[in-house]
């Protein structure tokens, strides 16, 4: 690909012009010789840019920030936020940068960021660096999040930086390049808030407006209005998280997005066996964010953005809470509808009552999974055929064989479709196991492990032959499961 043909991809600044209060302009650190090691072809592609562009020299420089096309603006985000439930007034992008903006294929406007790409002003005692293990975990992640129809940031390429990096030992560099509808969180509402600069706090709503929520400028009061269409999306969000057992790991403030995006794949998992308090996190030692945790840590969250925004929602700030208050209130029953019709399509229902006998169906078959261990993924792709007639895959998995069967008999008899069942219920996620080996192959240089794990969950509702692998859980041998956040 020429310069001239690079060229008619524009990026943009606008953050950076419009928040300058947020943003510190940095530089990536020069990458000694980086190594393109995944690129995603077809996101690229979306964003205007030319793959094979990408993976020409200049093109790999890009994706370390070490080649700054015109119109980009590279800088350090600002922002606060409550880690673990304590606050902290200053976190901010320690090893990120905000390339900059483009307008995608579609129309929107999408941020273009890099992550480990070296050290910035809010990097306190941090390198700024990332290593490979993590930043290809976040691949896998997202893009199999995307293929689940989840909302979140993609991932469009990996580059080895050729630096090794201390963690526990000298491991080897890389920059992951990603890309989201906005990097912008509850934490930087935060963080405006604590400025106490009104101007900034305003000029940051309206920023958020325009670029997710443009509806919202023509309500009443614009900013409680932005503050319910963050709280649906959440509710939304959370829900489909729960749906397939993905477990965040992290969801502190600066975690949660304005836009109702995933962010930030560090220590996630999906659950292989059901279990309400799954953690995977290393750090999340009193299982804070444990997978039946979340809706209610999301709701805590959204109450931090109620109290940054106050202000906006009336001069008032004793009048502004019980209106922010409501909106707030609506949170669980959004959260409600969405999950259990979530679990209505998982059970190849067309609706559930929560408070009739279909929605005992939901209550009753969790009960089952809890009784486990119960592949919570399988469990449900089996059920599918289970609506086909067979039932000796799903009968396999449990113990109470008496308690499925009178269930099965329940559920047969609001005649489940098959057909979306399968739609819904995934055969491939990137299960831990598999991750792992994919991993540890490719920090050693062997990539075709990664290949055929992203090949697998970019598709998941399709059954493939010669797949089967990555449909099944982990060996008796592979113990419990921690992942770490990679800093």
């Amino acid at each position: 690909m020429t310069a001239a043909a690079e060229s008619t991809v524009t990026f943009d600044g606008r953050f950076a012009r419009e928040l300058a209060e947020l943003a510190v302009p940095w530089r990536a650190e020069e990458t000694p010789s980086p190594e393109l090691l995944v690129l995603n072809d077809q996101l690229a592609a979306d964003l205007g840019l030319d793959p094979q562009y990408l993976r020409s020299p200049e093109g790999v420089r890009l994706l370390v920030g070490n080649h700054v096309p015109a119109g980009a603006t590279p800088v350090a985000q600002a922002y606060a936020g409550h880690q673990f439930g304590g606050y902290s007034p200053l976190l901010g992008d320690g090893r990120a940068l905000l390339l900059g903006e483009v307008i995608d294929r579609s129309g929107r406007l999408v941020d273009v960021h890099l992550k480990g790409s070296g050290r910035t002003p809010f990097a306190r005692a941090g390198d700024g660096r990332a290593v490979v293990g993590p930043m290809l975990r976040e691949y896998i992640v997202s893009e199999a999040m995307h293929a689940l129809h989840i909302p979140t940031t993609r991932s469009l390429a990996v580059v080895a930086t050729g630096r090794q990096v201390r963690r526990d030992d000298m491991l080897p560099g890389a920059v992951l390049a990603r890309v989201a509808g906005s990097h912008l969180r509850v934490g930087s509402f935060q963080y405006a808030r604590a400025t106490e600069n009104m101007d900034l706090l305003k000029r940051l709503a309206d920023h958020a407006i325009g670029r997710h929520y443009p509806q919202a400028a023509d309500a009443a009061n614009p900013y409680l209005a932005l503050f319910a269409a963050v709280v649906s999306a959440q509710a939304e969000l959370v829900a489909r998280w729960m749906l397939v057992g993905f477990v965040h790991g992290v969801m502190n403030t600066d975690n949660m997005t304005i836009s109702g995006e995933t962010i930030d794949y560090g220590p996630c998992a999906f659950m292989d066996a059901f279990n309400p308090a799954a953690v995977y996190s290393s750090i999340d030692v009193g299982g804070r964010y444990a997978y039946a945790n979340q809706p209610v840590l999301a709701e805590w969250n959204l109450a931090r953005l109620a109290e940054a925004m106050l202000p906006l929602i009336g001069q008032d700030q004793e009048k502004a809470v019980a209106p922010a208050v409501e909106v707030l209130g609506g949170f669980r029953g959004q959260y409600s509808k969405a999950w259990t019709r979530g679990m209505a399509a998982k059970l190849g229902l067309d609706g559930v009552d929560e408070s009739g006998a279909a929605g005992a169906l939901v209550d009753d078959v969790l009960d089952i999974l809890k009784d486990g261990p119960v592949d919570y993924t399988l469990f449900f792709r089996n059920l599918g055929k289970a609506a086909r007639g067979d039932r000796r895959p799903v009968r396999g998995m449990v113990l109470d064989l008496a308690a499925l069967d009178s269930w099965v008999v329940r559920w047969q008899d609001l005649q489940p479709d098959a057909q979306l069942m399968d739609s819904v219920n995934p055969a491939y996620i990137p299960r831990n196991h598999l991750v792992e080996e994919a991993l540890s192959a490719a920090t050693g240089g062997d990539r075709a492990p990664l290949q055929q794990l992203l090949a697998a969950v970019s598709h998941p509702f399709t059954e493939r032959p010669g797949l089967e692998r990555y449909m099944q859980g982990p060996p008796e041998d592979f113990g419990s499961y921690m992942t770490f956040c990679g800093t």
